[in-house]
């Protein structure tokens, strides 16, 4: 038990921890909508967009959460823009956009000479760095995606499967889209501290994978996602504590084990089922093989 005790006994685990569990449970409600939308590549590019605008907040002596997420918003609203208007591909769009974002940030940064430790947090995390001020920003973040996602829930469902349709039953796609980048941008920036800029995409794309594996249900799939997602920034950040490892390395490392073990579950439950499946069809296969003169002896036995 000391193992859970022991960490609880400073001030900077205890806010690392709550600050890790909300996220963990932010990044398992959004990623479900990343992942049905095809859209994880936009998770990793995002964050590294994100990057750059932290370096200009910090450059320019603007808030942190404001500067990084307004560029995260503003990057992900050009990559729809370049995407959609051009002839050029979502995947294209991502890359162009975020990498020049980032390569803009560490330029800055090698120009000014001035990477610092709160860089080093948000490109690998680090929990030392939490604050009652993070856990409140955060935990902000977390209710305020909750609840659009609780009154938008009907409107992000079409738009995610189909969005064409959705257009035409008159659901106005672009202010969802919009809506959505701005919700995947907070959570990011949220994120950084925690999981790191070079960690993000796997934190929001492994939970609800996993949750994918065990239901086909849209509903089931966002609250098992979610509380995966928590449950895993809980312990991840025991493991993180135990070991000394980076916290987001933790939090992915164990996730990446969970969903490892739930698809070799699931790949043998589906192996047994097919299995049954055969063996029950068997005798049927072999009635219908066998000659027609045994099966009217065995109807007609005179």
């Amino acid at each position: 038990m000391h193992v859970f005790t022991d960490p609880l006994q400073y001030e900077f685990f205890r806010n690392g921890l709550i600050v890790a569990t909300v996220i963990g449970a932010l990044c398992g409600l959004m990623g479900v909508y990343i992942v049905l939308r095809r859209m994880s590549y936009i998770g990793h590019g995002l964050s590294h967009s994100v990057f750059g605008g932290a370096v200009v907040a910090f450059l320019m002596s603007w808030n942190f959460y404001i500067g990084a997420g307004l560029w995260g918003f503003l990057s992900a609203l050009l990559i729809n823009a370049t995407s959609r208007r051009r002839n050029i591909g979502a995947d294209a769009a991502i890359g162009i956009v975020t990498t020049a974002s980032f390569a803009l940030g560490v330029a800055l940064i090698s120009k000014e000479r001035q990477f610092t430790r709160n860089f080093e947090a948000a490109l690998f995390g680090n929990i030392l760095g939490v604050t009652s001020q993070d856990i409140l920003i955060i935990t902000g973040v977390f209710v305020a995606v909750l609840a659009a996602v609780f009154f938008g829930y009907k409107q992000l469902l079409f738009t995610t499967f189909d969005s064409e349709i959705a257009r035409v039953y008159g659901v106005r796609t672009t202010w969802v889209d919009a809506g959505f980048s701005l919700a995947l941008a907070a959570t990011i920036v949220a994120s950084m501290n925690i999981v790191g800029v070079t960690l993000i995409a796997a934190a929001i794309v492994v939970p609800p994978s996993t949750a994918r594996l065990v239901t086909k249900s849209f509903g089931r799939m966002v609250i098992i996602s979610t509380l995966l997602g928590a449950a895993l920034g809980f312990a991840g950040m025991f493991l993180s504590f135990e070991y000394d490892f980076a916290s987001g390395a933790s939090i992915v490392l164990l996730g990446t084990a969970v969903f490892m073990t739930v698809y070799a579950i699931t790949g043998v439950r589906t192996w047994l089922q097919h299995r049954q499946r055969l063996t029950a069809e068997a005798p049927a296969n072999r009635q219908h093989a066998a000659p027609a003169h045994l099966v009217v002896s065995e109807d007609h036995p005179g």
